[in-house]
C-alpha cells in the first residue's frame, strides 16, 4: 500500500514556510524597534501602563513649598526674590520642625552682598541646594557645562546635588537621573544617613499621580506657618522649595520648570519640577523605580510574539481565529503590565504586538493564496468528470470532498524491530547493505500479514503498521491479527540466520527481536489526505493504544502485548495477563495480555 498522505496544512513544507514567515517578521519588527517612531510608541505604552493602577508608597515622603502665583502676590516682588527672603523661609521652616530642606533653585552667582550673607548664615547640614548640568551644542562640538551653588554656601554647611533631568526624544520625562551626586540622592542620604546604591543602568520613574498629587503649601504660607498652617503640620517633614507656577503650565504652551510625565497622556497637564523631584525621591526611598529590559531580551520577546502567530493562525474558523488573536494581544499587554506592576521591570509590548499582528497577517495571506491554488487544482482534477457547477462548489469549499471515511471495528498491529540500532552502527559505512537488511526483515513479516488477510498501512523506518477488517470484511479480524503476530515471531529465527549471513564477519550484534502491540476498537477508515493525494488509512484511539502497547513490550519483557478488546474478541486462543498499565493520555489503566505460548 502507498505511504499515507499528510494534509498540506501540517506538511513539513507548510510548517517551514510558516517558520520562515515568522522569522522574517521578527527580523523586520526587530529592526523597526530601533527607529524613533517605535521608541516613541514604546514610551507612550509605558505612560499608559505605568499609570494604570500604579503601585503607591504608603505615604508621600516630601512636602512641596511652591513658588507660585499666590506667593508672588503676597510677597509683592517679581522673581528673583531677595535671598534674605529665602533665609527667612529657612528659619521659619526650622522653627516649624522640618527635618530637611531642599532648594530646587540655583544660587550660582553672587547678588547683593548683604542678602547673600543672610543666606550664607542660614545654611546648615539640613540644607540641600540644586546644581545643574547641561550639554551645550556648538558648531565645533558639544560642551558639558556644570553649574554649582556658590562655594560660600557649601562652606557654610549646605550640601548640593545635580537636579538636571533628561527627557526622552518625544519630550516626556520617564527616566531616573543617573548622577552619582543627584539632587534627590543627596537629600535621601542626608535624611537616612545611608549611602544610596548607584544604578549603573537607566531605570524608569514610577509616577504616582498627575500634577498636584503631593501635599503642597505656598511659599508665603511657609513664611508664616503659625498663621496659615495647622499646628505641627511641618514637624519632621522633608520639604522641597521650588517653582509650581500654573501660568502656561499646559502641554501646548509649555511652562516654567514643568515637565511632561507619564500622567500627561491622561491629564494633559505638565508636572512642576519640584513634584517631579519629590517623585524621584520616593522612587529612591521605596525602590519603586522600574528596570528596563536589555535590547536582547526585547528582541526575544518580539521573536516569541511572532512565533505565537503560528498558534493563533491554526483555527480555520475566522471568528475563532479573531478571538484567539484578540486574546493573544491582550495577553502580551497583560504580561507587560504584570511585569511592570509586580516585577518592577519594563519590557515594551508595542513591538511584540506588531510582530504578532504582522505574523498572523502574513500567514493569513499565505493560506488565502493556498486556498486559491487548491481551488485551481480542484478544477483541473475534476473538470473532466463533474458538471461545472459541482466543480465550482468543490473549488469554493474543498471540505465537501469526503476525505474521512467510515467508522469500523478494526484490529490494529504495530511491530517494531528490537536491537536494530546495533546493526545500524555496524553498517554505518554501508547504507546500501543496511537497506537490504531492513528489506530482509520487513519483506517476510509483510508477507505474513498479507497472508492472514491484513492490510499494510505504512512503514515507519523499522516499524510496520497493519490492520484487519478493512477494506474487506473480516468477522474474525482479531483472531487473524493474533495468528499473524504469532507467525511473525516464529519467523524471526529464519530472519536472524539470513541477517547473520549478510553482516561483516567481525560484526558483533545481538539477535534481532521484534515487539508487537495489538489492539481492537472502532476507528475511522477511508481515503485520507489532501485534495491532491488520498491514502487508505485509519485513525482513532484504538490505533494510538496499539502503538502504545508495542512500546510497552520492552518494559513488560514480552514480545507481544495484547489489549483487552482483542483478547475478548478471540476466545479460541489462550492468553496470560501481563499487567494493568497506565497509558499516557488515559485516566484508567489498561489490562494487557500475551499469548500463552509466547511466555
Amino acid at each position: 500500500m502507498a505511504t499515507s498522505g499528510i494534509s498540506e496544512i501540517f506538511s513539513p513544507r507548510h510548517k517551514l514556510s510558516g517558520a520562515i514567515m515568522v522569522a522574517a517578521v521578527a527580523l523586520l519588527v526587530g529592526l523597526l524597534s530601533l527607529t524613533t517612531v517605535m521608541r516613541d510608541l514604546d514610551g507612550r505604552s509605558f505612560d499608559y501602563l505605568s499609570t494604570t493602577a500604579p503601585v503607591l508608597p504608603e505615604q508621600p515622603g516630601i512636602t512641596l513649598i511652591a513658588i507660585d502665583e499666590p506667593s508672588m502676590d503676597a510677597i509683592g516682588q517679581q522673581w528673583p526674590w531677595s535671598r534674605a527672603q529665602h533665609a527667612e523661609l529657612i528659619r521659619q521652616l526650622r522653627n516649624a520642625g522640618t527635618k530637611a530642606i531642599a532648594f530646587d533653585v540655583l544660587f550660582a552667582e553672587p547678588a547683593d552682598e548683604v542678602q547673600d550673607q543672610a543666606l550664607v548664615d542660614a545654611m546648615g547640614p539640613d540644607i540641600v541646594l540644586a546644581a545643574d548640568e547641561s550639554l551645550i551644542e556648538r558648531p565645533y562640538g558639544s560642551t558639558l557645562v556644570r553649574t554649582e551653588p556658590m562655594p560660600v554656601l557649601i562652606t557654610a554647611g549646605a550640601q548640593f546635588g545635580v537636579a538636571s533631568l533628561s527627557m526622552d526624544g518625544d519630550g516626556v520625562l520617564r527616566n531616573m537621573p543617573l548622577y552619582r551626586d543627584g539632587f534627590m540622592t543627596k537629600l535621601l542620604e542626608m535624611t537616612t544617613g545611608e549611602t544610596t546604591p548607584k544604578s549603573q543602568t537607566s531605570r524608569r520613574i514610577q509616577h504616582f499621580g498627575p500634577a498636584g498629587s503631593y501635599p503642597t503649601i505656598s511659599y508665603y504660607q511657609a513664611l508664616d506657618p503659625a498663621t496659615y498652617l495647622p499646628p505641627d503640620y511641618l514637624k519632621d517633614q522633608i520639604v522641597i522649595v521650588g517653582f509650581a507656577l500654573q501660568t502656561n503650565a499646559d502641554v501646548a504652551a509649555g511652562g516654567i520648570d514643568a515637565f511632561e510625565t507619564a500622567y500627561t497622556l491622561r491629564s494633559r497637564q505638565l508636572t512642576p519640577g519640584i513634584e517631579v523631584q519629590a517623585t524621584i525621591f520616593d522612587n529612591l526611598r521605596t525602590g519603586l523605580s522600574i528596570g528596563q529590559a536589555p535590547r536582547w531580551l526585547s528582541l526575544v520577546f518580539i521573536a516569541v510574539a511572532a512565533a505565537l502567530a503560528l498558534l493563533v493562525s491554526r483555527p480555520k474558523a475566522p471568528v475563532r481565529k479573531a478571538l484567539l488573536l484578540a486574546l493573544a494581544l491582550l495577553g502580551l499587554i497583560g504580561m507587560s503590565w504584570l511585569l511592570l506592576q509586580y516585577g518592577r521591570f519594563w519590557i515594551g509590548p508595542v513591538a511584540p504586538l506588531i510582530a504578532l499582528a504582522l505574523g498572523v497577517a502574513a500567514i493569513a495571506t499565505r493560506d488565502f493564496a493556498g486556498e486559491q491554488r487548491r481551488g485551481r487544482e480542484v478544477r483541473n482534477a475534476f473538470g473532466q468528470y463533474l458538471a461545472p457547477e459541482m466543480v465550482q462548489k468543490i473549488a469554493d469549499d474543498p471540505s465537501l470532498l469526503n476525505l474521512g471515511g467510515v467508522n469500523r471495528e478494526l484490529t490494529i498491529l504495530f511491530s517494531d524491530i528490537r536491537g536494530f540500532t546495533a546493526i545500524s552502527e555496524a553498517m554505518q559505512d554501508d547504507p546500501q547493505g543496511l537497506t537490504r537488511i531492513i528489506n530482509t526483515i520487513l519483506t517476510p513479516l509483510s508477507n505474513i500479514i498479507l497472508r492472514h488477510g491484513g492490510t499494510i498501512d505504512k512503514y515507519m523506518g523499522d516499524c510496520v503498521m497493519a490492520f484487519w477488517n478493512a477494506p474487506l470484511d473480516d468477522p474474525d479480524h482479531a483472531l487473524h491479527g493474533l495468528e499473524a503476530a504469532r507467525e511473525m515471531l516464529a519467523e524471526m529465527d529464519n530472519i536472524n540466520r539470513e541477517i547473520q549471513a549478510m553482516l561483516p564477519a567481525d560484526a558483533n550484534v545481538p539477535v534481532i527481536r521484534i515487539g508487537i502491540g495489538i489492539n481492537t476498537g472502532t476507528c475511522v477508515v477511508g481515503n485520507m489526505g489532501s485534495d491532491r493525494r488520498f491514502d487508505y488509512s485509519v485513525l482513532g484511539d484504538a490505533v494510538n493504544l496499539a502503538s502504545r502497547l508495542e512500546g510497552e513490550c520492552k518494559e513488560q519483557a514480552v514480545d507481544i502485548l495484547i489489549g483487552q478488546a482483542t483478547a475478548t474478541a478471540a476466545p479460541s486462543l489462550a492468553f496470560k495477563k501481563v499487567a494493568d498499565i497506565q497509558v499516557k493520555g488515559r485516566s484508567a489503566t489498561e489490562p494487557t495480555y500475551t499469548l500463552c505460548d509466547e511466555l
